[in-house]
C-alpha cells in the first residue's frame, strides 16, 4: 500500500494589528480545496501586542498583534531585526516550510524573509523556499534592505493579488515585478483578502496544481478543467455572496478601517 504524501507546509503571516487566527478566517472566503486541502498551513501570531487600537475590535476577539512598527513612509522601522530573527527561529524550530502565505504587512516581511534567503542572509540550513502567496504586499523602501532582498530576481513561484482600489495596489505591483513570471490575480477590491470569482479562482487552482506536480509528482486530485463562461457575471457575484457567512462582510469593512489608521 503506497504511503500518503505529506503535505506542503506554509507559514502565513497576518497583517498588521490582527491576529493569526484572523487571517485564518480571512483565507477561509476561498473555496477550501485550494489551499486548506492541498497545504498545512501554520498562522503564529506576531511578536509584539498590537501598539495601538485594533479596527477589527467588536468584529473578531483579540488579542491583535503586529510584526514590527514603522513610519508614516514605509522608510523606517523599529524591531524589525528583531522581528526577523523571531520568525527564522520560528520556521527553523517548527519547519521545514515549503512556502508563505501573507496579508500585507505579513505579505511585506514573507516576501523579504524569501529574498533574503535567496541572497544567502538567512536561513542558510533550511531548504529553499518554493512559493508566496503574497496579498496586498509590498517591498520595504529601505535602499539598505532592498540592495539585498531585491538584488536579483527571486526565482521562487509566486501569486499576487492586487486590488484595484488597494491603497497599496502600486507597491503591490512594484513587488511582484521582484519575482520570476510571478502570477498575478487582480481583484476590483481594496485593501482585503479578496472573495474570488470563478476566473481568479481557477487561475489560483492551475498555479497550486504545478506546484504539487514539481513537489510530489501528483496533483493530490485538484482539479484543472477549464472555468466554464460565465452566463451572468451579477447573478455569479450574487450567489457567491449568499454563500459567505456575514462575518466576511464585517472583516472586509474592518480591514478598510485598519487602511485609515495605519494611514492616519
Amino acid at each position: 500500500m503506497e504511503t500518503p504524501k505529506q503535505k506542503m507546509k506554509i507559514l502565513c503571516l497576518h497583517g498588521f494589528r490582527t491576529s493569526g487566527k484572523f487571517l485564518q478566517k480571512q483565507i477561509s472566503k476561498w473555496d477550501p480545496s485550494l489551499l486548506l486541502h492541498h497545504f498545512d498551513m501554520d498562522f503564529p501570531d506576531g511578536l509584539f501586542p498590537a501598539g495601538g487600537k485594533s479596527e477589527i475590535e467588536g468584529i473578531f476577539p483579540s488579542p491583535y498583534f503586529e510584526w514590527f512598527q514603522f513610519k508614516k513612509d514605509f522608510t523606517e522601522y523599529t524591531n524589525l531585526e528583531e522581528c526577523i530573527s523571531h520568525l527564522c527561529q520560528y520556521i527553523t524550530d517548527n519547519g521545514p516550510f515549503d512556502g508563505l502565505l501573507g496579508f500585507s504587512q505579513g505579505a511585506t516581511l514573507s516576501a523579504l524573509l524569501i529574498g533574503y534567503q535567496a541572497q544567502g542572509k538567512v536561513l542558510k540550513e533550511h531548504p529553499p523556499f518554493k512559493m508566496l502567496v503574497s496579498i496586498s504586499g509590498s517591498k520595504f523602501r529601505d535602499p539598505s534592505i532592498c540592495e539585498v532582498a531585491y538584488k536579483d530576481k527571486i526565482k521562487v513561484k509566486s501569486v499576487h493579488f492586487i486590488g484595484a482600489k488597494d491603497w497599496l495596489r502600486l507597491p503591490s505591483e512594484d513587488l511582484a515585478t521582484a519575482f520570476d513570471d510571478p502570477l498575478v490575480i487582480r481583484h476590483p477590491q481594496g485593501h482585503t483578502v479578496p472573495r474570488l470569482d470563478e476566473v481568479s479562482t481557477e487561475h489560483l487552482r492551475k498555479w497550486i496544481a504545478k506546484i504539487l506536480i514539481q513537489s510530489n509528482g501528483t496533483t493530490n486530485a485538484i482539479s484543472t478543467s477549464e472555468p466554464a463562461e460565465l452566463s451572468s457575471t451579477e447573478e455569479k457575484k450574487k450567489d457567491v455572496q449568499q454563500e459567505i457567512p456575514k462575518i466576511n462582510d464585517q472583516m472586509d469593512a474592518s480591514e478598510l478601517k485598519v487602511q485609515q489608521e495605519i494611514q492616519a
